[in-house]
């Protein structure tokens, strides 16, 4: 079995799949397609992983500038890409519960 270890400041994103159907429901002919800039860190340099600099770790969903990534034809639906990490632009994070809001007086 193969496997790809992207090297120097890069990371594998595996790239969602294209909406083919808007928010309000209407669904978009096979040739019309939302392009996504989103995907999964599949895996990430030793580089990156050595470097606190770089908040992204494996299975983080990211926002990613699809400028200078390159396809690995690794799999037929060709949605693998090595991205340099500088464009990766955004980490998605779920908000942490228990934050207490800047309206509560703070408890001694």
């Amino acid at each position: 079995m193969e496997t790809v270890e992207p090297i120097g400041k890069r990371v594998l994103i595996r790239k969602d799949e294209d909406k083919k159907q808007t928010k309000s429901g209407i669904h978009l002919p096979d040739k019309m397609e939302i392009p996504t800039l989103t995907g999964r860190i599949v895996t990430v340099s030793a580089e990156i992983a050595a470097n606190s600099d770089y908040p992204i770790e494996q299975y983080d969903r990211v926002l990613f500038n699809p400028k200078g990534a390159i396809p690995v034809d690794f799999e037929g639906d060709n949605r693998l890409f090595v991205v340099p990490v500088e464009n990766v632009v955004a980490v998605f994070r779920k908000a942490r519960g228990g934050v207490a809001s800047l309206d509560e007086p703070e408890q001694a």
